[in-house]
């Protein structure tokens, strides 16, 4: 145990309490909106690294490189898809969500802006929608404290061992998130992703100069021969299925950003156009360079630690900083540094918790149970869940598996579930209420299947070496147009907001805000 870590442990983790608490005596008398979406008032940096934050968790700086520095390039693929994902749906899924949700009956939530953009008063997709948030976030969860618990136990050389590292982790995220709402949770992710995106670009840099870049290849080439497929981007050496269904996987992984629901809220709380293009180019950048350098990491790493287990290498990351900052005042900095994993788990874990929540009290407890509830009851509602799904998270994290695995896991099931359903909302006139039900529901059972069902004690993920969201997607965006052609089509109403949301000048750049021109007149 180093008491420099300890420290600059403690005063990150009091800073994040603190932001909640500010929140909370800021925000007492915060209405519904406020409390669940920021008031649609979040800038377009805060909106974008909160996003990434909350998009990146503890995998990106453990499990992901865990993964590429113990197999090898074949691995990098994931970034690759993800990349190309999150670039791609910050141009063309977030100002056009941002429009439509204000304009399909100002909707704060996902589950409400799809019941609301077919203009429908039935409960059915509201409940369907909870359902799988609670089933997903519960998993996603866990992945967050099992990082936590690691890091604990760590730190403190196993005087508090995993489990009660998970429990004072779950404690904190708990606290901030129901103090501040998504203020705090916003605030909290934008110093997570500064944090988390120091960390991955100074690391290499202080382990490349450490091994002397007159040796550095001297430092590479030993290993290089000893695995010459590290290096190759087919994670078998040959072009074959298995190489295949792995490229086919990390590309896959990029589906979920079109659906995922603790992402796409983001998009719908930012304030104006012209911050949302702000928005659209430090978020696509800065999820660039986070999973750039987590695979430039890995790779510089294996050479300068050497070789590690399977299941030692999520904590690669861990074990580097170590190293490099162990002596005297030095670990306050390692400390600072390795905050950035909880950083991680924990802007993930908070943005979670609040969707679930707000899906909970907005969509199933004001939706169905007590529809003329206040604001204040539905704000203590989320609080009430929030510490149920947390408990549930706890149990799955205690008797669950790697961090990687509930992540991927939680991520196919929403990917599958949600993105087609988005999409083609989004982009199809005739899309329907039947159809988007149907989809969601197919995406959700087959992901899990492909998740959960084992044959011989192997899912069927494992033995078909094919990732969960790939089969779920598809199923669920065929099922949603074929559900969708043969019911009926939606009503002239529905057909009209899909054109006022289509020809809207919030979705025409050449066209000034009505803000923007407002200030004009003024200065004029």
């Amino acid at each position: 145990m180093n008491v420099y870590e300890i420290i600059a442990f403690g005063i990150y983790l009091i800073a994040m309490l603190g932001i909640g608490i500010w929140f909370f005596f800021k925000g007492k008398d915060e209405s519904e909106k406020d409390y669940f979406l920021g008031g649609r008032k979040m800038s377009g940096l805060i909106a974008a690294l909160s996003a990434g934050a909350s998009d990146m968790s503890a995998w990106c700086l453990m499990g992901l490189p865990g993964a590429i520095y113990l197999v090898g390039m074949g691995q990098v693929w994931i970034s690759v898809g993800l990349i190309i994902g999150t670039i791609l749906a910050w141009i063309f899924i977030a100002p056009r969500l941002r429009v439509y949700a204000i304009k399909a009956n100002d909707s704060i939530t996902v589950p409400q802006f799809l019941t609301n953009r077919f203009l429908s008063k039935s409960a059915v997709l509201r409940l369907v929608c909870a359902i799988v948030f609670l089933v997903a976030y519960c998993i996603y969860m866990a992945s967050s404290l099992v990082a936590c618990g690691n890091l604990f136990s760590t730190l403190t050389g196993g005087f508090i061992d995993k489990t009660w590292g998970m429990v004072i982790a779950g404690l904190i995220i708990i606290a901030y998130t129901m103090l501040g709402g998504f203020n705090a949770v916003c605030w909290t992710d934008f110093i997570q992703g500064m944090l988390m995106l120091a960390a991955i670009m100074l690391l290499p840099i202080i382990m490349l100069i450490m091994m002397g870049t007159g040796n550095l290849a001297g430092g590479f080439m030993p290993w290089l021969a000893e695995d010459a497929n590290y290096f190759n981007l087919l994670s078998s050496g040959n072009f074959d299925w298995k190489s295949i269904s792995d490229i086919l996987s990390g590309l896959g992984w990029g589906l979920g950003y079109f659906g995922m629901p603790h992402i796409i809220v983001r998009y719908m709380s930012i304030k104006s156009k012209k911050e949302m293009r702000k928005s659209q180019i430090i978020g696509s950048c800065w999820t660039f360079a986070i999973l750039v350098m987590a695979a430039v990491f890995a790779i510089v790493a294996h050479s300068f630690v050497g070789s590690m287990s399977a299941t030692a290498s999520e904590m690669v990351f861990v074990d580097v900083v170590r190293q490099i900052f162990k002596w005297g005042p030095l670990a306050l900095i390692g400390g600072l540094l390795i905050s950035a994993i909880i950083a991680a788990s924990m802007s993930t874990a908070d943005s979670q918790l609040l969707l679930a929540s707000s899906a909970f009290a907005s969509d199933i407890f004001k939706g169905t149970i007590k529809k003329n509830a206040t604001d204040k009851q539905m704000v203590w509602v989320s609080r009430i869940v929030v510490v149920v799904i947390s408990i549930v998270a706890f149990v799955i994290a205690f008797f669950g598996d790697s961090i990687m695995k509930l992540v991927s896991d939680a991520w196919a099931i929403f990917g599958a579930a949600f993105s087609p359903a988005i999409i083609l909302a989004l982009y199809w006139k005739r899309f329907n209420y039947k159809g988007c039900v149907s989809g969601i529901i197919a995406g959700f059972v087959v992901s899990c299947i492909w998740v959960f069902v084992k044959i011989d004690g192997a899912t069927i993920g494992t033995i078909t070496n094919l990732y969960a969201i790939i089969p779920g997607f598809i199923v669920g965006f065929i099922v949603s147009v074929i559900a969708t052609l043969v019911t009926k089509a939606p009503s002239n109403e529905v057909m009209e907001l899909f054109d006022e949301v289509r020809n809207s000048d919030e979705l025409k750049y050449d066209v000034p805000e009505k803000e923007d021109v407002k200030l004009e007149v003024e200065e004029a």
